[in-house]
């Protein structure tokens, strides 16, 4: 699974620019020819709110890596030769399918346990969908900008539909390969709306987060993530503490929280 996931990210991103093809005047040294200095990058990203880190050039010819930070994430993004496109996401290495870069991030996550103590989930900062008061629970930690987890959210709302017993813990948890998140989730939970919530999923534009408290609530997920080795996105906890990594259709959810 986790292969098929990384090839999908890697051609997703590929769509994303023109910019792959080479001049033929291009030689081995494409420093010779190209180059990104820190303030163009800093202009170029101006309106995403970035900060450029560092720039190297990327381990596929055609593209400047760049490591950038908004507030506590850190992301790599791309540019191409030509200053045009911006690109998110994971460059894979087709023989391994393994992600490269030309920057090292944070260190390897810690194993993700099988089981996690419900009681220390932070979570006074999810969205509730379902049942509030129902006594079973179900957590998710979910990225309003993660294809699979846009995919899994609709069918969290039929699991709250033919599960009326169920409490549905939305912890959202922007990953650094998606900077725009951060603010999409900081949003949601400013209102704790199910009406942004949806948008946010739906890839509609949300209102820009204004209170202190909602980056306070962000960090605070991602935080306890981290710390208890949940790294990607769709991941549920289940109400006994075991963790499921991706997410199913309602009818498996359900039977599975039958059994829990």
């Amino acid at each position: 699974m986790f292969k098929k996931i990384l090839i999908a990210v890697a051609l997703s991103s590929l769509s994303l620019s023109p910019a792959f093809a080479m001049s033929k005047e291009c030689g081995t040294d494409c420093k010779s020819c190209h180059s990104l200095s820190m303030q163009e990058a800093t202009d170029l990203l101006k309106p995403t709110g970035a900060t450029v880190q560092s720039i190297k050039e990327s381990p596929s010819r055609g593209l400047f890596e760049l490591l950038v930070q908004k507030d506590s994430q850190k992301a790599i993004i791309f540019i191409d030769y030509g200053k045009k496109n911006l690109i998110q996401g994971m460059m894979v290495n087709l023989e391994k399918l393994q992600p490269v870069s030309s920057h090292k991030l944070d260190p390897p996550p810690q194993k993700q346990p099988a089981k996690l103590d419900v009681g220390s989930i932070p979570v006074k900062n999810a969205v509730v969908i379902g049942n509030p008061k129902g006594s079973k629970k179900l957590y998710v930690f979910t990225d309003p900008d993660c294809p699979y987890c846009r995919r899994g959210h609709g069918e969290l709302k039929k699991l709250a539909q033919i599960a009326p017993d169920v409490a549905i813990h939305i912890m959202l948890f922007p990953l650094p390969m998606h900077p725009a998140a951060y603010d999409k989730s900081r949003a949601v939970v400013e209102a704790m709306s199910h009406d942004l919530l949806d948008k946010a999923f739906e890839g509609k534009e949300l209102p820009k987060p204004a209170k202190e408290g909602s980056k306070t609530a962000i960090d605070e997920i991602v935080k306890f993530a981290s710390a208890n080795g949940i790294s990607g996105t769709p991941t549920m906890v289940m109400p006994d503490g075991t963790v499921q990594v991706g997410m199913r259709d309602a009818e498996t959810m359900k039977k599975m929280l039958e059994v829990k």
